[in-house]
């Protein structure tokens, strides 16, 4: 029994940071997994910043509110789910992802939590579960399933070396040169391809 494992931000939809970062005219707030591998070291700058220019949840929001599924995205969806089960498992947050959500279709999501205090600042986050790509892989895998991911980041190659086949989707020239075992894809139809050899 397969399951396919897809990263959510630059695989499904923009980089919600990046989008967040031209909203808000920090150019700070641009970084993402793909420049930086530690994602605890990430995020706690990420709230560094946004308290020293007073910004919180609901100006986060407000840009997610505009943020479209990258173009093919839900029809990509929608083909692959006909083939059987897809977990959309992200590091980004349950109050950030409900309208993408909806505009894909409320896909299945594995994801973590933001801690927000009384005065709607981003405080702190809490992780679903340590390494939580990889380990939710391997919980998959431990149930009886041969799981299939992908992804664009530092972050989803754990997950993509785990699992039985695995493939980088629109990732940089550097992580492709560091792992070129990995195959590397750059349209849907071509990654839809690949799944469907594994399948």
């Amino acid at each position: 029994m397969h399951l396919v494992c897809l990263d959510l931000e630059g695989v499904l939809v923009p980089e919600i940071w990046i989008a967040f970062s031209e909203a808000s005219g920090i150019p700070e707030l641009k970084l993402t997994t793909r420049d930086e591998p530690d994602y605890d070291k990430l995020m706690k700058y990420r709230i560094k910043i946004l308290k020293e220019h007073g910004l919180g949840l609901k100006e986060i929001q407000e840009t997610i509110e505009k943020i479209e599924p990258l173009e093919g995205a839900k029809e990509f969806l929608d083909e692959l789910r006909k083939l059987g089960q897809v977990i959309i498992i992200s590091d980004t947050f349950t109050q950030f992802a409900a309208p993408l959500m909806a505009k894909l279709g409320y896909p299945t999501l594995m994801c973590n939590e933001l801690v927000i205090n009384e005065k709607g600042e981003v405080v702190d986050f809490k992780m679903r579960c340590e390494q939580s790509k990889l380990t939710t892989v391997k919980a998959l895998q431990s149930i009886g399933y041969d799981t299939i991911a992908s992804g664009d980041s530092f972050n989803d190659l754990a997950m993509i070396q785990a699992s039985k086949a695995g493939f980088l989707f629109r990732t940089t020239e550097q992580i492709k040169k560091d792992y070129p075992d990995i195959p590397a894809f750059e349209t849907y139809s071509e990654l839809l391809d690949a799944i469907k050899e594994v399948i």
